[in-house]
């Protein structure tokens, strides 16, 4: 990525939909309704030959007060200041107004390059707020539709040059720079023992972690803290988060992508459009995600919506941890950590021995704890058993307790192998896979839990029919007439 450029404007001028154009994908929210974007969202961009870092940000709006617009400017102020680039971008239809005065005079002054663009601008009513653009003092604007993808070769015009000065800065810094490059890549321990997967996570290939819960639950504050900066906004309005934003980090020296959620409501509660997007862009990141985070309130803790939550990263077959959060304003922890966890086990059975943390999002208290968790539940969630161990272990479930026997057929389990890790998923070979009972799968993914240290991560266990008839029985034996005729001895002719 040769230099980032941060997309600002007035609030519905239609960023977040050249954001989309640019980086080739709808991740960022788009509705007719202005103030959509409330978080600082970065894609990687193209356009042409070029690549580089994409910012989607917040409506610039003329509040400075701890409001929820005023806090929205200044995370939008911070990405001008992170930005190599600005993308101002105007309503060609409405014109100039005073906010675009405004800014563009506070762009001036904090950003090395700006370049104007009047979006909108199909058709002859533009006409006029593109002229009247020219007043805004940034040079002559770019006639802009993101919408429907014209003007973009102006654009690139606009920032080839200025890509140019950057490339050439980088080129000059690399040169002064020694790569130690690691060339060994068999992942191996001083004794020659695989590293367990945690271990082996890259720059390039990070832990892909999602952070889901009710709304104010105190994820984008939690996530904060974690990076140690401020880059989601954050405040006692519940529901403020929208998008699902990624981050990419250090914790603790582990590479990780972390998604923050949009807090998810009862579906019934869920009325608003802009409410639905923003769920359904939350349950995509969950998809996407190795190990999703349940967090939930202290004091409210596993209402039907967590359980809901909860389930669902499970269903989705992902390595879940469980933080209970505002744990610093909790008075009886004792009484509380030991009615949760019997809550826990209770409500949750299919995540039985799943990682139950609390912490504090705004003082950081249980943070190590929560990362050794999401660390062990990720190794678990990649643990591989030998074919040799499972059918030993599977002899010794049989003896200790056989399967029912339907309708006096008696099910025979052959064998049994892994088939796949991220989650564990487990075939076995039997007779009559459809009589036999779910409650005694249960038990084995119970025991398969125990027996060989998964605790909480989702198993996927597949009883699979096999052919009890030989199939040779109706062949004849290659060979078998040409014998008979040579022990019966000569023809009578």
């Amino acid at each position: 990525m040769s230099f980032t450029l941060a997309i600002v404007g007035r609030p519905n001028v239609g960023k977040s939909t050249l954001f989309n154009r640019l980086v080739g994908k709808k991740l960022a929210l788009v509705d007719d309704q202005p103030g959509v974007t409330r978080d600082l969202r970065e894609g990687e961009a193209r356009l042409a030959d070029l690549r580089f870092t994409a910012i989607d940000t917040a409506g610039l709006e003329d509040a400075t007060d701890d409001s929820l617009e005023g806090r929205m400017r200044r995370l939008t102020e911070r990405a001008v200041d992170m930005a190599d680039i600005c993308l101002f971008m105007i309503d060609a239809r409405t014109g100039v107004t005073p906010t675009d005065m405004i800014f563009a005079e506070i762009l001036r002054k904090r950003s090395a390059h700006v370049i104007l663009a009047a979006n909108k601008g199909e058709g002859a009513a533009a006409d006029a707020g593109v002229i009247e653009a020219w007043s805004l003092g940034l040079g002559e604007p770019i006639r802009l539709s993101a919408e429907h993808g014209e003007g973009l070769n102006d654009l690139y015009t606009h920032l080839m040059p200025i890509a140019d000065q950057f490339t050439k800065r980088a080129e000059e810094a690399g040169d002064a720079i020694e790569i130690d490059v690691d060339l060994d890549e068999d992942h191996e321990g001083e004794e020659g023992e695989e590293l367990p997967p945690s271990q082996r996570i890259t720059a390039k290939r990070p832990l892909q972690i999602a952070v889901v819960g009710r709304p104010n639950a105190g994820k984008s504050t939690l996530i904060n803290k974690i990076i140690g900066e401020d880059r989601l906004l954050t405040g006692p309005e519940a529901g403020i988060t929208r998008d699902a934003i990624s981050l990419r980090t250090e914790w603790s020296g582990i590479p990780m992508r972390i998604f923050d959620t949009a807090g998810m409501r009862k579906k019934a509660k869920v009325q608003n459009k802009l409410e639905k997007l923003s769920v359904s862009d939350g349950l995509r990141a969950v998809k996407f995600a190795e190990v999703v985070v349940v967090l939930l309130d202290a004091a409210i803790p596993f209402e039907q919506q967590d359980l809901r939550i909860a389930d669902l990263a499970e269903r989705e077959g992902r390595a879940v941890v469980v933080a209970v959060n505002k744990w610093d304003i909790e008075d009886e922890k004792q009484d509380k950590l030991r009615d949760l966890k019997e809550s826990f086990e209770r409500l949750l059975p299919q995540l039985r021995g799943a990682p139950l943390i609390t912490v504090s999002a705004k003082t950081g208290r249980g943070l190590e704890r929560l990362n050794d968790a999401i660390l062990r539940a990720y190794d678990v969630w990649n643990r591989r058993i030998t074919t040799a161990q499972l059918n030993r272990w599977l002899t010794g479930m049989l003896e200790q307790h056989p399967p029912p026997a339907p309708q006096g057929k008696r099910i025979k389990l052959r064998y049994m192998t892994q088939a796949k890790t991220r989650p564990p998923g487990f075939v076995v070979m039997c007779s009559h896979p459809d009589k036999l009972a779910a409650s005694y799968s249960r038990y084995l993914v119970n025991g398969l839990r125990i027996d060989f240290d998964m605790p909480g991560t989702p198993i996927r266990l597949h009883m699979r029919g096999q052919n009890d008839k030989n199939p040779y029985k109706s062949r004849k034996k290659p060979g078998t007439s040409r014998l008979r005729k040579h022990l019966k001895g000569p023809s009578a002719d």
